[in-house]
């Protein structure tokens, strides 16, 4: 290689080590300030806060196994409002149960009654075919 090749190389060897540098120190501040807030340590809360991507904090080694330890040791309630939020699915679930029981229950008292009605117009239409339909209509005075 020419010597002001190999300048070029190592000027930009220089500056990707300096800005992996200023993203590394970038990333673990964003730690610290999410520690210090106590919001939880992900992988995206740590992107987000630090402004680099996903693919340099998986890429990094030792921010990985930082990142990956702090979240496991980190404690994860429900997200805010997830607790009524399933209280709100689970009462629906019931309501829905019930409702669907009752509409079953309901259909069935109705097809029972239908097939009396069925059966009384078939006894009524028998009686009326034996009479030979001379039924006389009653005068009420």
């Amino acid at each position: 290689m020419t010597d002001s090749r190999q300048h070029r190389v190592d000027t930009l060897r220089q500056a990707a080590r300096r800005k992996s540098e200023a993203k590394t120190k970038a990333a673990e501040a964003a730690i610290r300030t999410l520690v210090k807030r106590g919001e939880p340590i992900t992988f995206q809360s740590v992107q987000r806060e630090a402004g680099v991507s996903h693919a340099f904090l998986y890429g990094n080694a030792g921010l990985r196994a930082r990142i990956e330890r702090l979240r496991a040791q980190a404690p994860r309630p429900p997200p805010e409002g997830a607790g009524s939020d399933n209280t709100i699915i689970q009462a629906l679930t019931s309501q829905v149960t019930h409702l669907k029981k009752q509409h079953r229950d309901e259909s069935a008292a109705l097809r029972a009654a239908l097939e009396q009605a069925h059966g009384e117009n078939l006894e009524l239409r028998r009686e009326l075919a034996r009479l030979g339909g001379n039924l006389q209509p009653s005068t009420t005075s």
